[in-house]
């Protein structure tokens, strides 16, 4: 089965899926409201269902090239005391793939690569859809219109889309947390891969780059909205006693550079992930908070598992019923795995339940904890043959 796919979104599931189903021979267009397709300024980590989607995508070995492998590193207080420690070894001997780090920019432009230039369309808006035709969709993009097989809507968390085909859904919550972060200018010398610290009612973490330079990002407990005319000021100002690196992280980092975003979710499952020809991708289907680092993972497996399903079945609509059958409750227990644990982690402030909860990590023999990372990252992509 092959046809005519337009792809509302530009970012790492909307060019995933593009990808899927330019492999599979469909004619795919991908549009996208910003002026540039990068995310520039953050890094990501990616687990190994992440990587497998992307080599069922055709694009792992691409992008393994360009990571750094994460073998050391895990969890720690701001006294610098370890809580639990990566092994990385471990994970890749039993997953046969480490964990790994990339700059975001990096991995768009990668993605980016693996598609024919015209099917990017960038810097228009998808104002709406139009769905009374049984067997097409007609998307209004700029001053025309597009019509599509099959729609997918990967617009992210504040998803426009996801608002026209479940207009009852609340929509994306406010998680209670807000992140900073940025990439520092200069390569450092780290002890670990990858690191996470947890304080009361904050967390820092940093992941490195194969050119020697780090990610950091500082989560808070905090109100929404709230912004600071100095954020590079208040971040040392807030962990300047903590352990090394994060002092050295925050010295080598530009003010320009910070990011700040409020964290939000979809605390209400969507019932579906289609209607119609319309199937909803990533943030847009599932925004989950960053607390086991799957968010992305889960967009690349949506997209992967999308581009299989039509690949074998008969038709879209038997397509998308597999689609929403196999990834919706795979990818909301994973969203409701990750709230959870930002409960028990960065969002805990009072310190006898710190001081439980840091007990209770240094307790936890290791398998059990290699146990609970391969829950959501030892994942079997579907074949697109």
């Amino acid at each position: 089965m092959g046809g005519t796919a337009v792809v509302v979104g530009g970012g790492i599931g909307g060019l995933a899926a593009a990808i899927g189903l330019h492999r599979i021979g469909w004619d795919v267009r991908v549009v996208e409201r910003a002026g540039t397709l990068a995310d520039a300024g953050a890094g990501i980590s990616l687990h190994a269902n992440g990587l497998r989607a992307l080599d069922t995508l055709g694009v792992g070995a691409t992008v393994r090239a360009a990571a750094r492998p994460q073998y050391s590193g895990g969890t720690r207080t701001p006294e610098g005391d370890w809580l639990s420690r990566m092994d990385g070894v471990a994970l890749e001997r039993a997953l046969s793939t480490p964990i790994v780090g990339i700059r975001r920019a990096v991995l768009h432009r990668l993605l980016r690569e693996a598609l024919p230039a015209e099917c990017l369309r960038i810097g228009v808006t998808v104002s709406g859809l139009d769905r009374t035709a049984p067997d097409r969709v007609r998307v209004p993009v700029g001053d025309e219109a597009l019509d599509a097989d099959l729609v997918v809507a990967a617009d992210g968390v504040g998803s426009r889309l996801r608002g026209l085909l479940s207009p009852g859904h609340p929509g994306p919550v406010y998680s209670g947390s807000t992140v900073l972060r940025a990439i520092t200018e200069r390569p450092l010398r780290l002890r670990g891969d990858f690191e996470l610290t947890w304080g009361e009612g904050a967390e820092f973490g940093h992941i490195a780059f194969t050119d020697g330079r780090a990610e950091w990002h500082a989560v808070l407990t905090a109100p929404a909205g709230v912004r600071h005319a100095d954020p590079l000021g208040m971040l040392r100002r807030r962990f300047g006693r903590w352990h090394d690196p994060i002092p050295e992280l925050l010295d080598a980092t530009r003010p320009e550079a910070v990011l700040h975003h409020d964290i939000h979710e979809l605390a209400t499952p969507l019932r579906s992930f289609t209607a119609g020809r319309v199937a909803l991708l990533g943030d847009a289907a599932h925004a989950m908070t960053p607390n086991l680092g799957q968010g992305a993972c889960q967009a690349l497996e949506d997209a992967a598992t999308l581009a299989a399903a039509l690949a074998h079945e008969p038709s879209v609509a038997s397509a998308l019923a597999r689609y929403d059958a196999e990834r919706r409750p795979r990818s909301q227990a994973v969203a409701r795995a990750a709230r959870q644990a930002g409960r028990l982690g960065q969002q805990l402030s009072h310190p006898a339940a710190v001081a439980l909860r840091n007990t209770a990590l240094r307790l936890t023999p290791s398998r059990v904890a290699m146990r609970a990372i391969l829950r959501h990252a030892d994942w079997t992509p579907p074949s697109l043959g």
